[in-house]
């Protein structure tokens, strides 16, 4: 047995050195390679032949590593404080303990501080949407806490409520203002059930299709012509307080895809001009009057003969009803002065606003009213709100148009048009805003698509 193992030992490195004296290189590196992999301590690996060109030195490389001490850096994480941040939108059911327990809190001597506190207690609590952010450290203590909402005069700057832990641990009010910053954001949305459902679904605000409703009113019944599959790309303005969204803007572009038929519109401000929507080739969108007085409602009765429901008794209906629920807001058609406002037989509560020398609108049957007599109002301002004063069976709007006192189908309101051409002089940014416009429509479209795909 032992005669055999010298033997094949032997033979072993027969083997070896026919090897080393054919393929040097390589045998060379394998033995580095297998004392480099070894792990352990230092190691030499010495030439085994003169070297010359077609031979490789392997020399040794010495370095000290010396780890940081494992105690050391348990007692820096030990000092260290870290901090964590988590936003939230206020409810007006909110207590304290639900508020600070959606922000991660866990902190009673915050929690009895913000019930104490005035400042919170009349901006915060009971209010719904207001944008929250907390900072805490590792163990759930509030650091910091933050609320903010637009100013209530429309100024362009927020309010900010910051209540503070200070260096002795005792908790601090204090009330800032800051301007808003305006920021662009898109959003696209398909029709499935309504328009409201679409936006809702797409993230897209409810002021935004109010917006839409208007800018196109003259070209799509949103009443009655909606079809599902219509859909919409958008481009509008946020008004942004410390990054967050706290009240929408103006729609700057829109594209509205009806029955198959697409609708372009920009908003542009040509020089000594208040502005005006367009289309995106430049033909003004602009109209005197809004196709309705409310946002989103539904014809009951048109500008017709019709059986009275009170008088029971064919009579001409000389205005439009639009049915809505109790209390929906009511808005003038467009620019003018009340002319009266207060109760006329069976129209009830009733508001007419003179528009020019020929035109007046008439708004009845109202729950209340918003407005009082010779008061200057613009289009698209609420004046009163949907009831059923006077001699009317259900809640609705009664809308009339006279012009020379001549009752006219309020229907055809919208084509009562003063649109403001664009001059020579301010084509070329038109159309330069135009392109600009034309790419982030595609944009919001094609990043609907890519998440319907995702």
């Amino acid at each position: 047995m032992k005669n055999g193992f010298v033997a094949a030992g032997e033979k072993l490195l027969s083997r070896a050195a026919h090897a080393l004296e054919h393929h040097p290189k390589q045998v060379t590196a394998l033995i580095a390679a297998l004392l480099l992999g070894g792990g352990g301590g230092a190691f030499a690996v010495a030439s085994l032949t003169p070297e010359t060109p077609d031979t490789v030195t392997v020399r040794q490389v010495l370095e000290a590593v010396t780890p940081l001490p494992v105690q050391d850096q348990l007692q820096a994480l030990d000092v260290h404080r870290f901090k964590l941040f988590r936003s939230d939108v206020s409810r007006a059911s909110d207590t304290v303990d639900a508020l600070l327990s959606r922000l991660g809190i866990d902190d009673y001597r915050a929690a009895a501080y913000l019930r104490a506190d005035a400042a919170f207690r009349a901006n915060v609590l009971g209010r719904s949407g207001r944008g929250m952010t907390a900072e805490a450290s590792g163990n759930q203590s509030l650091e910091k806490l933050s609320a903010r909402w637009a100013s209530p005069d429309y100024d362009g700057t927020f309010k900010r409520l910051v209540v503070e832990r200070l260096t002795h641990g005792a908790f601090a009010s204090r009330i800032e203002t800051a301007p808003l910053v305006a920021a662009a954001r898109m959003g696209s949305a398909t029709v499935r059930t309504s328009l409201f459902a679409a936006a809702d679904e797409a993230g897209i605000p409810d002021a935004v299709v109010g917006q839409l409703i208007q800018i196109f009113s003259g070209d799509i019944d949103f009443h009655r012509s909606l079809k599902n599959g219509d859909r919409f790309n958008v481009v509008y303005e946020a008004l942004e307080a410390d990054g967050e969204a706290v009240r929408t803007g103006r729609v700057l572009s829109v594209e509205f895809v009806n029955n198959g038929k697409t609708h372009q519109a920009m908003w542009f401000q040509q020089p000594g001009t208040k502005g005006a929507y367009y289309t995106l080739d430049g033909k003004s969108l602009e109209s005197s009057y809004l196709a309705s007085p409310m946002e989103f409602s539904r014809v009951t009765s048109n500008f017709a003969m019709r059986f009275h429901p009170v008088l029971h008794k064919w009579k001409a209906h000389l205005g439009t009803d639009y049915g809505a629920a109790m209390g929906t807001p009511v808005r003038t058609v467009g620019d003018g002065v009340v002319q009266f406002a207060g109760e006329q037989n069976g129209f009830g509560n009733v508001v007419i606003v003179k528009h020019n020398n020929t035109d007046e609108t008439v708004y009845a049957h109202l729950s209340r009213i918003d407005v009082r007599p010779g008061q200057a109002v613009n289009q698209g301002q609420n004046i009163g709100a949907v009831g059923m004063t006077g001699w009317a069976t259900g809640p609705h709007l009664h809308f009339e148009l006279r012009v020379n006192g001549v009752h006219q189908n309020p229907r055809d309101i919208a084509k009562h048009s003063d649109a403001v051409p664009l001059s020579a002089a301010a084509r070329p940014e038109f159309d330069r805003i135009a392109r600009s416009m034309r790419m982030q429509l595609a944009a919001a479209g094609s990043s609907a698509i890519v998440a319907r795909a995702d």
